[in-house]
């Protein structure tokens, strides 16, 4: 069996002042989750506003402790990156879920 955990994650940039800044900010915060967590990441909400963003992350696996590990991971080292303004929420689905 298989599983996928959706991570939404909220950023606020208080101290940012363009969409270019933003930008940059997000693009480094995608590599990253690819890169250590293997995570697939997509910028979702907000792509006009210049201090909020809106990341969705997803995870995929084959055991549903793993990949709820991996999650639990990926929104810690997030909030670790932006103590200034992020809220992560996730949600973990079977692949019988998500196929019906």
């Amino acid at each position: 069996m298989s599983f996928v955990c959706l991570v939404e994650i909220h950023l606020h940039f208080p101290e940012n002042g363009s969409l270019k800044g933003k930008r940059k900010e997000i693009a480094g915060l995608k590599a990253q989750l690819q890169r250590r967590f293997g995570a697939a990441v997509s910028e979702t909400g907000h792509h006009d506003l210049w201090q909020r963003a809106t990341i969705s992350a997803a995870l995929v696996g084959r055991d549903a402790g793993t990949v709820e590990d991996a999650a639990h991971k990926l929104g810690r080292y997030v909030e670790s990156q932006f103590p200034q303004g992020v809220r992560v929420e996730r949600g973990l689905l079977s692949g019988e879920e998500v196929l019906g």
